[in-house]
């Protein structure tokens, strides 16, 4: 009797065993799903974070970026706009400087011109300074050797010459040529008397002198074309 209460207990055991191991195995977790355990953890895990408090972006802080992005744009534009006005002044000042340049390039072809103008001027007052004094000079000489015969001396002149033409023209030419070279009588007195004397006459006084004494024949015929006659 005991023995086979022992049986049939050891058989409960064994049965009991085994349906404990096929539910163990029927109740097994896969690879791929996770455990209730594992499920739960996750699952209080997010509550947690969402439970968190999120990162707050403050309005200051807000307010400070898009001052200091406002800022840094204007100082972009700013600093644009000064580099366009620096080049826009290098490029005037470049014109400028060119200007300068072309103009004193002008100045100084003016101031080579002028140079050249006030040389050539100089030259010719030098030049004229020279012919007014040669003129000056032919004047002094023309005065000098010009024969003037005053009103109150003319009749007796034409007198004179009368009475010399009727003379012969050797006799005639030597009282002529005496009286230009006494020192007493004017050297143009012979010259005044063969201005007055008539043409054919003049003319044969003057070969008659000629062949005698050419030098005083010349100084007659050059002191007749000084003959000035005062009115």
């Amino acid at each position: 009797m005991n023995k086979k209460l022992i049986i049939i207990v050891s058989a409960g055991g064994l049965v009991s065993f085994a349906a404990m191991f096929i539910l163990a195995w029927l109740t097994k977790p896969s690879a791929k799903t996770p455990s209730t355990e594992v499920v739960q953890t996750t699952l209080a895990t997010e509550e947690t974070i969402l439970k968190l408090p999120q990162p707050q972006v403050t309005t200051a802080s807000a307010a400070g970026t898009i001052d200091s992005k406002m800022k840094r744009a204007m100082m972009e534009k700013q600093l644009k706009s000064l580099v366009y006005e620096v080049r826009e002044k290098i490029q005037e000042y470049d014109s400028k400087l060119e200007g300068f340049k072309l103009r004193e390039q002008r100045l100084q072809v003016v101031s080579d011109t002028l140079k050249k103008d006030t040389e050539q001027l100089d030259n010719l007052r030098i030049e004229l300074a020279s012919t007014v004094a040669s003129l000056k000079t032919e004047r002094d000489k023309l005065l000098k050797s010009r024969v003037e015969i005053a009103k109150k001396e003319k009749s007796n002149l034409e007198s004179i010459a009368a009475t010399y033409d009727k003379m012969e023209s050797a006799s005639a030419g030597k009282i002529l040529t005496n009286m230009s070279q006494d020192p007493n009588n004017s050297a143009d007195d012979a010259v005044k008397i063969l201005h007055y004397m008539s043409e054919r006459t003049k003319a044969k006084v003057l070969a008659s002198i000629a062949e005698t004494e050419p030098a005083t024949s010349a100084h007659f015929c050059e002191g007749l074309k000084q003959i000035v006659e005062e009115e």
